[in-house]
C-alpha cells in the first residue's frame, strides 16, 4: 500500500483542496492481489488504489468513455505474420498505466483509507490524473499513450484502434495494446530495441522479454513457431467446478444434445453456472473446439437448468482430458485467406432459428472463428447457409482490410468454401426468386464481393467441412479429424536446442 501511494504522490495524481459544496466527491477503496507466473506460482502481492465509478455521473464528473481492448483476431493475425517473417515478439507491461492519462473532467474523491492527511482530514483529492475505477480512465490513457506513438511516426489501425503501426519501408513495426499489456514485433532486433527505449523515457514501462505469457495465455516458442495454450487457466476452471477427478470424455458435445429453455428443473446455483460459462467463453480464446458448445451454455445464463449444468459438466470432462491442448501457428509462406461457413438450419427447439459458424485461415494458420446462433429464423436451410456465408464474408472482409493496414498484399480472391449448392448458387445468381426474395437486402452484399472479385463462394463436401464442428455436435472420429484440422493439437515436443 505505502508502495502504490508513494507512486501515486511522485506521479502528482491529486491535490488536496478543501470539500466542494456543489460537487460530488467518490469514494476510493483498496484492492488486493495475488501476482501468479504462468506456472500458476505465487509471483507477489500487489495492492492498487482504485476509485467507485459506479457514482460517477456521465455530464457532471465523466464523459465519453473506451476501453483499448486489441481484438483477438487481430492478435493472432499479427503474431501469424511475425512468425512467417521471423520477426522477434516481445511483450511490455505498463506500470501503473491508467496513471498516465490526463483527465479533461473535475473530479474530486475522499483522501485514500489509511493515508489521510492529518493536517487536513477534511480536505479532498481534486484528480489531475486518472486512477483505476474512473470510467473515463480507460480512455484517458490510450488517448495519452497514442498520443505519444503518433508523435513517433505510428498511425493507429482503421480496423483495430488498438493496433499501431509503423512503416517507413525498410523498418516495420507492430504493437497490440491490451489495456495496460502490450505485445510488440518489429523487423529488426536492433528496431524492437530502439521502440522499447523510445517507450520507457516517456512510461514506466517494463520489457518482460520474449513473448511467453499474455492475458493468461501461455505462449511456447518451438522450431517452426507458436504453441498458443490456456493449461493453468484450463485447470483452474475444472478446479472451480469441483471435478479435478472427473472421468474425460472424447467429445464437447453430444451428438443427440438439444437444450431447451425449458427443460428440467431450475439450477440450485446460478451464479456457479454463470460463472463457469464466462470462464470457458475466454478459454475459446485458443480452444476453438468448445466454441459450439460453450455457445450453447451461455445461452441460458439468465435463467439455468439442470440440463444445462449437466452440458456444461461435459464440456470440463472434455476439458479433462485435453488440458494441455492449445492452437498452433506456424511459419507459412502462403498469405491466402481461405473461411469454411456452416449453419444448422432451424437447431432450437424454442425458437426454430439456426446456429451459424464460420473459421477463417490466414495461410497455414487459423486466425479467426464463431460460433452464433442466427437472429431471425430461416424458412430454408439455403437461406440459413446463406446467412452463415454472410457472416463469414464480413469477418473475411474485414481481415483483407486488416492485411491491407498491415502491408500485406492479397493478390487473390479469398476463398468461402459452403457445403449447401444452393448458397453457393446464391451467392453469385443476381436472379430474384420467388423462395428468396424474402431475404434481407443486408446480406446480399455478398455478391457484390463476390462481383468485384474479392470473394469466390465454392462448395466443399461436407466431410471436408470444418465448420461443421461449430454448428452441431459430431461423432468422435470426425470431430477429432476437423480438431486437428483447426490446428488444435498437443505441445509440440521440444528437441534439443531448442528455446
Amino acid at each position: 500500500m505505502q508502495t502504490e501511494f508513494n507512486a501515486l504522490q511522485e506521479n502528482d495524481t491529486w491535490e488536496l483542496v478543501p470539500r466542494p459544496l456543489d460537487r460530488p466527491v467518490i469514494r476510493c477503496m483498496w484492492l488486493f492481489r495475488h501476482k501468479f507466473r504462468s506456472d500458476g506460482s505465487l509471483a507477489r502481492y500487489k495492492a492498487r488504489l482504485v476509485v467507485n465509478g459506479k457514482s460517477q455521473t456521465v455530464g457532471i464528473d465523466c464523459e465519453e468513455t473506451f476501453s483499448p481492448v486489441v481484438k483477438p483476431a487481430t492478435i493472432r493475425t499479427v503474431l501469424s505474420l511475425a512468425v512467417s517473417r521471423s520477426w522477434p515478439i516481445h511483450q511490455l507491461d505498463v506500470k501503473n498505466a491508467f496513471l498516465h492519462g490526463h483527465l479533461q473532467e473535475t473530479v474530486f474523491m475522499h483522501q485514500p483509507p489509511g493515508f489521510v492527511d492529518r493536517r487536513r482530514p477534511d480536505f479532498v483529492c481534486r484528480l489531475k490524473r486518472s486512477l483505476y475505477g474512473l470510467k473515463q480512465a480507460p480512455r484517458a490513457w490510450y488517448n495519452r499513450f497514442a498520443t505519444h506513438l503518433f508523435s513517433k511516426g505510428f498511425r493507429s489501425g482503421t480496423c483495430d484502434n488498438s493496433l499501431f503501426i509503423f512503416n517507413d519501408g525498410s523498418r516495420v513495426a507492430y504493437l497490440l495494446l491490451y489495456v495496460d499489456d502490450i505485445i510488440l514485433t518489429a523487423s529488426s532486433d536492433n528496431f524492437l530495441r530502439d521502440i522499447i527505449s523510445m517507450l520507457s523515457r516517456e512510461f514506466a514501462m517494463t520489457d518482460l522479454g520474449t513473448l511467453h505469457h499474455f492475458l493468461g495465455i501461455t505462449v511456447t516458442r518451438h522450431s517452426n513457431g507458436l504453441f498458443l495454450s490456456q493449461v493453468q487457466y484450463t485447470k483452474d476452471i475444472i478446479s472451480r467446478a469441483s471435478m479435478t477427478n472427473c472421468k474425460p470424455c472424447a467429445t464437447p458435445v453430444d451428438l443427440s444434445a438439444k437444450l431447451s429453455a425449458t427443460d428440467g428443473s431450475l439450477f440450485h446455483d446460478p451464479t456457479l453456472y454463470r460463472s463457469l460459462a464466462g470462464a470457458l467463453q475466454y478459454l475459446t480464446f485458443t480452444r476453438p473446439d468448445i466454441s459450439y458448445a460453450v455457445q450453447q451454455v451461455c445461452l441460458f445464463m439468465h435463467e439455468p437448468r439442470d440440463p444445462h449444468f449437466a452440458f456444461l459438466k461435459r464440456i470440463i470432462r472434455y476439458l479433462q482430458g485435453t488440458v494441455d491442448y492449445g492452437i498452433r501457428l506456424v511459419k507459412s509462406q502462403v498469405h491466402s485467406l481461405v473461411a469454411y461457413s456452416d449453419a444448422d438450419w432451424g437447431g432450437c427447439p424454442d425458437s426454430r432459428r439456426s446456429t451459424s459458424g464460420y473459421c477463417v485461415f490466414l495461410g497455414d494458420n487459423l486466425i479467426s472463428w464463431s460460433s452464433k446462433r442466427q437472429p431471425t429464423v430461416s424458412r430454408s436451410s439455403a437461406e440459413a447457409e446463406y446467412r452463415g456465408v454472410a457472416n463469414a464474408v464480413a469477418e473475411a472482409t474485414w481481415i483483407r482490410n486488416l492485411l491491407f493496414e498491415l502491408g500485406v498484399q492479397l493478390r487473390r480472391a479469398s476463398v468461402v468454401y459452403c457445403d449447401n449448392v444452393s448458397a453457393v448458387y446464391l451467392s453469385d445468381n443476381p436472379v430474384q426468386h420467388q423462395r428468396t426474395k424474402h431475404i434481407e437486402i443486408d446480406i446480399h452484399f455478398v455478391r457484390e464481393k463476390v462481383r468485384v472479385g474479392d470473394i469466390r463462394v465454392l462448395h466443399v463436401p461436407s466431410s471436408s467441412q470444418y465448420a461443421d464442428i461449430f454448428t452441431k455436435g459430431l461423432s468422435r472420429e470426425m470431430f477429432q479429424n476437423f480438431r486437428s484440422s483447426l490446428t488444435v493439437c498437443v505441445p509440440p515436443v521440444q528437441t534439443a536446442g531448442e528455446y
